[in-house]
Parts: C-alpha cells; sequence; structure tokens
C-alpha cells in the first residue's frame, strides 16, 4: 500500500491483512520488532468508530484510522505497548495501519493524507 505524506509523496508500506475476527484480536501481538517499511492492515466489515488496546502488544506502534474513501482520519502515535488503555480517533474508519511507532511523523504522514491500496477487493472480510 502507499501512504502519500503532507507534500503528496508516496511511502510505502508491505503489509500483512487482518481481515476476520480472529485476525483483527490477534494483531501484533507478542511481537518484539516490526521493520521500517512494514505494518498490519485491519480491514473491518463496516466503516464505525474503531477502538483498540496494547495489552499483550511489546512494542510501541502508530495505529493510522483511515476512512472507506481512503483518507487518514486521525493518528495515535506510538501506542504504549502492554497497556489496556483504549486507543481511538472518535472518528469513523473501515481500516486501521499499525506501523512502527513514529513511522507516520517521519515519513511526514498527517491525518488527510491519501492512501492507496492494491488487491483489497479480492480479500474477504468477516466480521
Amino acid at each position: 500500500m502507499l501512504l502519500k505524506d503532507a507534500y503528496g509523496g508516496p511511502h510505502a508500506v508491505e503489509v500483512e491483512v487482518a481481515a476476520n475476527d480472529a485476525a483483527r484480536a490477534r494483531g501484533m501481538m507478542w511481537r518484539k520488532s516490526l521493520e521500517e517499511g512494514k505494518g498490519m492492515l485491519f480491514i473491518f466489515p463496516q466503516e464505525r468508530v474503531q477502538s483498540f488496546w496494547m495489552k499483550n502488544t511489546l512494542i510501541p506502534l502508530d495505529l493510522l484510522f483511515v476512512t472507506k474513501d481512503r483518507r487518514i482520519v486521525g493518528i495515535v502515535s506510538q501506542a504504549a505497548p502492554q497497556t489496556l488503555s483504549p486507543r481511538t480517533v472518535g472518528k469513523p474508519s473501515l481500516y486501521v495501519l499499525e506501523v512502527p511507532g513514529l513511522w507516520a511523523e517521519r515519513q511526514g504522514i498527517i491525518a488527510s493524507s491519501e492512501v492507496e491500496f492494491e488487491g483489497l477487493s479480492m480479500i474477504p472480510v468477516e466480521g
């Protein structure tokens, strides 16, 4: 997938996809690292306000909340690992991308940035 920074420059992210309840619940739990340029894309069956917690997540992550129109509506930067605090931006999203902590800031990705997907129409979404 490609994310555009504040100036329209593209930034590629190779993603794992979580498109069913089990994969979304497991997410990035128990991983000890996440390389730059990699992430996990959570796809939900419908656009709504999404909320995440980091109970069994061992590394800080950025959470980018993306609408069905493929715009970032908010970013939770460097979500602290191993906590039960809900992480949300309070706006409806259909997708949430998790990337290494501070990645979005380093790349200049901001709320309102555009996102491009390839091959998503072929992925069945269960919920």
